[in-house]
This record gives C-alpha cells, sequence and structure tokens, in this order.
C-alpha cells in the first residue's frame, strides 16, 4: 500500500527549471533511498513536498499523501502536516537547532504547537523521546544547550524532535554525511529502529551509496533534476541499467593515481604532544579539575608523505590539529615543523606558518562572502615579507592549478558549488607553496563524484609540487584512497599505526577493528554481476 504517491513533479525557481517529472512511491513502513550527486534535486525533492520552498518557485504535479496532495494543501493545512504526519531531519543540526533555546524545549515545542500535549506533558513527552534515541535524562538533562552536545548527539534531538509526533513519514535529508562511522552507525541503527518499532516509512536522502544498501527498500537514482533509474535497492546495485548509476559507484570505489613517494626526511615531527583543558570546579578550594584532549602523542610526517588521522568525534583530532596548525599551546611536549619549534599564536613567525597552511571541511563558512574569489585566494600573502609583483598571475596559476579559471577571480563565492568552493579553498592553500596542507575533514560533505575529482586534484598537487598532507577525516574508504599510512585515536592517544593498507587489512588494535567494522559497505555480491536480477 502507498502512502505517498508522487506524479510528474515539475519545479522552477524564477523560470529555472529545477525538477522535472519526477515519480515515485513509497509505501507504508518502507524505507525509500534518494540518491545522486549535489545539485541533482534530491534536496529540493524534499523541500516541495513540505512546502518549504524559496520565494519565487513555482511546483507542478502532484504528491499524494493519506489521499491529500501536498502541493495543493494551503499553509494552514500544511502546519498541520509538518511535524504531525511528515517529520524531517536536516543534514546540519547546529543550524536546525535553536542556540538560545534547551533541547528539552525545542523536543517539548513541537507538541506543543500541534496542540498534543500541555507544558507538563510534552517535557515529559520530551523526556522519553529523548531518551529514545539514546539521549537518556539522568545524562543529558533537558537543560542543555546544542552547543553542550556533540555533532552526533545534536542529531539526536534532531531525530527526537521529528519523531516527537510518530508521523507516518519521516523524511532525512544526509543526516548522517559529517558524522563520524560509530556515530553514523548509531544514527543508521536508531532510524532502523524507528522505522520498525514506530511503523513509520522513512525516505533517505544522501549520496553515500553504502549508506543506502544497508538502509533502504528501493532506492531512486536522480540527476540533472529527474529520476533516470529506480529499483529494489539489490536488483539496481547488481544492474546499474543508466550511465550515471554506474558512473556514481565507480566514484565510489576510485583510488586516485598518485605519483612520486615520500622523501626520508622528516618534515612534520609530534613529540609527546599533551593539552589538558580546565573543567568548572567542583570545590570551593584546590585546583580545578583538568580534561586531557591529548595524552602524550607522537608521530612523523615526512616530506611528500600523505598521513592519515582517523577516530570517532571527541578523541582529540581537532585539538592536535589546532596545536600542529600553532593555534594553541601545548602543556607538555613538542612539535617541530621544518626543524622549527610551533608555537601558538603570535609567537609563531611568518616565515615559519606560511611553511603550512589548511582547508577545511566546509570551505563557504571558512570565506569571507563580501570579498571576491581572486582576494580570497590571495589571503595568504600578508605572510609574505612583501606583496608579490606578480600577485595577479600567482592568483590566476593558483586557479588554474585546482581546476578553475582565472576569471573566476572575479566572483563571489556564494556562485559557485560545493566543490568548486573547495577547489577555490585548495588554491588558497596552495598559493604561498607551502610544505604541508593539513586537510581537515575537506572531503566529508562532497558527494561521491565531487569527491573523486578533489582527491585526483590533491594527488596531481602532491605530484607535482612535492606537498605533504596530513589528511584527517572520519571517512575511511576517502582515507585508504588517498594516505601512504594512518594513525588510530581514540580518547586523546594514538592506539595504532602503520602503513594504511596493513592496517585496514589487517588492524591490530580492537578500536581499528570497531571503526572498519563500523564503516558501511556496499555487499561485495551485489557488485559482482551488474547484470544479475538481485
Amino acid at each position: 500500500m502507498s502512502l505517498l504517491s508522487v506524479e510528474t513533479l515539475s519545479l522552477a525557481i524564477r523560470a529555472e527549471p529545477i525538477l522535472r517529472d519526477v515519480s515515485f512511491e513509497i509505501g507504508a513502513g518502507e524505507v525509500f533511498g534518494l540518491v545522486g550527486e549535489s545539485g541533482s534535486g534530491k534536496s529540493m525533492t524534499a523541500l516541495a513536498l513540505m512546502q518549504l520552498l524559496p520565494d519565487g518557485a513555482r511546483a507542478e504535479g502532484a504528491a499524494r499523501f493519506g489521499g491529500r496532495d501536498l502541493l495543493s494543501l494551503g499553509e494552514r493545512a500544511m502546519c498541520g502536516l509538518r511535524g504531525n504526519e511528515i517529520g524531517m531531519i536536516f543534514q546540519e543540526p547546529m543550524t536546525a537547532l535553536n542556540p538560545v533555546q534547551t533541547v528539552g524545549d525545542q523536543v517539548a515545542e513541537t507538541l506543543i504547537v500541534h496542540g498534543a500535549a500541555d507544558r507538563a506533558g510534552a517535557a515529559a513527552a520530551a523526556r522519553d523521546r529523548l531518551a529514545r534515541v539514546g539521549l537518556p535524562a539522568e545524562r543529558f538533562p533537558l537543560s542543555r544547550y546544542p552547543h553542550e552536545l556533540s555533532g552526533g548527539q545534536r542529531q539526536r534531538v534532531c531525530i527526537a524532535m521529528a519523531v516527537a509526533l510518530r508521523p507516518k513519514l519521516l523524511i532525512a535529508d544526509e543526516p548522517t554525511t559529517a558524522l563520524d562511522v560509530t556515530t553514523q552507525a548509531q544514527i543508521l541503527d536508531l532510524l532502523k529502529g524507528l522505522v520498525a518499532e514506530e511503523g513509520m516509512s522513512l525516505m533517505l536522502i544522501t549520496h553515500d551509496l553504502a549508506v543506502v544498501s544497508g538502509m533502504a527498500d528501493h532506492v531512486a537514482v536522480m540527476q540533472d533534476g529527474r529520476i533516470v533509474e529506480a529499483a529494489a535497492t539489490e536488483t539496481l546495485f547488481r544492474r546499474r541499467a543508466h550511465p550515471y548509476t554506474d558512473r556514481l559507484f565507480a566514484a565510489t570505489a576510485h583510488v586516485p593515481e598518485r605519483h612520486g613517494a615520500p622523501r626520508e626526511t622528516p618534515l612534520l615531527d609530534v613529540r609527546g604532544a599533551v593539552r589538558d583543558y580546565a573543567l568548572p570546579g567542583t570545590r570551593l578550594f584546590g585546583a580545578a579539575p583538568t580534561f586531557r584532549a591529548v595524552d602524550g602523542v607522537s608521530f612523523t610526517l615526512h616530506a611528500g608523505e600523505s598521513l592519515g588521522l582517523v577516530g570517532e568525534s571527541g578523541c582529540g583530532k581537532s585539538t592536535l590539529t589546532r596545536a600542529i596548525l600553532g593555534l594553541e599551546d601545548l602543556q607538555g611536549g613538542r612539535i617541530t615543523l621544518d626543524g622549527a619549534t610551533v608555537h601558538a599564536g603570535r609567537r609563531m613567525p611568518a616565515t615559519l606558518r606560511r611553511k603550512m597552511q589548511v582547508v577545511f571541511q566546509d570551505p563557504f563558512g571558512s570565506f569571507n562572502p563580501r570579498h571576491r574569489v581572486a582576494r580570497l585566494v590571495a589571503e595568504p600573502f600578508h605572510l609574505l615579507d612583501h606583496a608579490p609583483e606578480d600577485r595577479d598571475d600567482r592568483i590566476a596559476g593558483a586557479l588554474e592549478a585546482v581546476g578553475l579559471s582565472p576569471a573566476d577571480g572575479a566572483r563571489y563565492i556564494h556562485e559557485f558549488s560545493g566543490g568548486q568552493r573547495q577547489r577555490i579553498a585548495i588554491a588558497r592553500a596552495l598559493i604561498i607553496r607551502p610544505k604541508l596542507i593539513v586537510l581537515d575533514e575537506a572531503v566529508s560533505a562532497l558527494d561521491v563524484s565531487i569527491r573523486a575529482q578533489i582527491l585526483d586534484l590533491l594527488a596531481d598537487l602532491q605530484g607535482r609540487f612535492g606537498l605533504s598532507y596530513l589528511f584527517i577525516s572520519h571517512d575511511l574508504t576517502v582515507v585508504r584512497a588517498i594516505t601512504d599510512r594512518v594513525l588510530v585515536m581514540k580518547a586523546g592517544e594514538i592506539v595504532e599505526e602503520g602503513r594504511t593498507e596493513t592496517v585496514f587489512d589487517a588492524p591490530a588494535h580492537p578500536y581499528t577493528r570497531q571503526l572498519i567494522a563500523a564503516a558501511p559497505a556496499i555487499p561485495a555480491h551485489w557488485t559482482e554481476d551488474r547484470h544479475g536480477t538481485g
């Protein structure tokens, strides 16, 4: 029995076509996967169903839900449906949650707005729903604010809000993209459990084919606003009848071609790094308690080498990265770059700082949107002794090196796609020819085809300029594809290190085995025969 039936849904924004004749069905209690590249129309399909489209958007077609056409309902009727019968989980929980409202109030608000409970009853229901998603009151009181929770915990709050009224349909838009593998596995297991126990249907929007393979009953592949292929999950994965589907699978398993080999010369050396944070005091007298985020970490990164650093959220990766970048002091140990000691803040000379650049996970958030791309790319020039005479030529060269044109320097950052913004971030890091580039989850939010392009670009730049990379990522597939060696971090310590192939094929530490086991994977027999019937 069909719960949602979408028929020839088309969408245009100010006469620009976005969706073209999209049709699919979701059965009661079914998990439906919608996959495709960024810009393919996945999220716009969900927003059209929820009538949350931007100004100037016009949707045509039909989307029948429980005998009603969602596209023809007025705003009052849709307000009665949203949250009550259709829930939605967004990709970025920090922007989906209200930063000045407690998590308890935000979950309870859904029930109060729909008149499902009074304030006391809503608070009790909020405690129950938060406990159901793994946030029990004894450890996570309702009085906490979003910034006091980790990314995975914030996503659990969003799920609790979305399912507070036990909707018939839950739309999850990239709910695990920015999460580490173990947290991702927990969230996916939670969604599976909710579907089974609550009897709801789930529309899972993602670019991760491995996630879809383990979750969805049926899958639709989207390209340029159209559904180009749809079938039962195993059938689609085996057949891959459309060339675009086949390209997505190839991009998922893509390994960039790398040139050159690491040299024996140490570039970055970390010895016994210790970083403590003070905690709120619990006694009137005596020293305040501390939390050790980095505990005696030591490793060496060689010239021309790619080194991966993996681990769960909260393991100390970001703290260690800030110390390496000279942004935080250590309480113990030493960090040297190219033979010189790295110090935090103003004590770090520009001559040393310009040997090291960083590419962040969110390129849009790391740029000033008011400046043109040429100015953004030129920002590291302030680390030089004087402005280069060939400034414009170097900007043009950096943009061309990452596959963009010099003319792109005259545009603003909002005019580019996510993959293009990440190319601009790499151009900015490259422009003063550093020896080390730190890539902090630099491809985590990119879809598989754009990720493959960026990995090819990084491999090419490393071969041409002899760069060293410190690749921090929770995506084990990416780490395996691009790194020579890998470090596994847990609770502030390096628990395993070695050649990437060795660590992944024969992990020695139980925690490493746990990480690898938690990573979603497409069943091998689904991809062996692309003409099988499943």
